[in-house]
């Protein structure tokens, strides 16, 4: 879903875009939400982080300029939309992915689409990627979905990968070394031996301390480890 925000002081003004935009992705699932004060504006943005804002540049409460600066580390993508042809250096100069003269033709609209499509794809190729660890073996480089990390083993000098597919990777690095590269919240060392992801675990033994995971591995837990693990579980003590 394509989520929207258009700001501008005229109601009408509002009205025709909509309409225009829903014209021109009619296959597309969109959350277009108007508003014609850019003050409540802000909050509305701040509230929905929306993918795109349509931003009037002359308003009474504020200019559409003035607004963005709201946003000093902003993510989410401009088109300015004005009666007044003289700004479109400072638009530019605001990082602003698209700048239109009211009133505004469809066609126009339609390329700002072609361009706001094509870098929500480049933003969901890169997001894909962050969330994805390399890991050298086998004289190659494995891109793994974090997601699908069940846990990792330790065997000396040896690190085995365990994913939900039944697949192993063996790495030639210690357990130490490896976990540099699964530093993120859902992956806890919960023993000198095992790193797991804590999606996984189905069970806890508190008699044993040991814990139970998806693929029906048991792992034991060190002491000194239970009770943060314990906490991140949110399990009762």
């Amino acid at each position: 879903m394509m989520k929207i925000i258009l700001i501008d002081d005229e109601k009408d003004a509002l009205e025709a875009l909509e309409w225009k935009i829903k014209k021109c992705i009619v296959n597309d699932d969109l959350n277009i939400v108007k508003c014609s004060s850019p003050i409540i504006g802000v909050n509305l943005v701040k509230e929905l982080n929306p993918d795109l804002v349509f931003l009037d540049i002359h308003m009474p409460e504020m200019d559409g300029f003035t607004f963005l600066e709201k946003f000093p580390e902003r993510n989410f993508r401009v088109v300015f939309t004005t009666a007044h042809d003289e700004y479109g250096i400072k638009a530019v100069k605001a990082n602003a992915i698209d700048y239109l003269l009211k009133p505004i033709d469809i066609d126009e609209l339609q390329l700002t689409f072609v361009k706001v499509s094509k870098q929500l794809h480049e933003k969901a190729i890169g997001n894909n990627l962050i969330n994805r660890i390399n890991v050298s073996a086998d004289r190659k480089v494995y891109l793994i979905a974090k997601e699908n990390v069940i846990y990792l083993k330790s065997d000396k000098s040896y690190t085995t990968i365990f994913l939900n597919t039944g697949k192993k990777i063996i790495v030639t690095k210690t357990l130490k070394e490896v976990q540099k590269k699964f530093d993120y919240p859902d992956f806890y060392r919960v023993h000198n031996s095992y790193v797991i992801n804590l999606n996984y675990v189905t069970e806890y033994n508190k008699g044993g301390n040991e814990i139970t995971l998806s693929n029906g591995v048991v792992v034991s837990v060190s002491r000194r480890k239970k009770n943060l693990l314990i906490d991140k579980l949110r399990l009762d003590k």
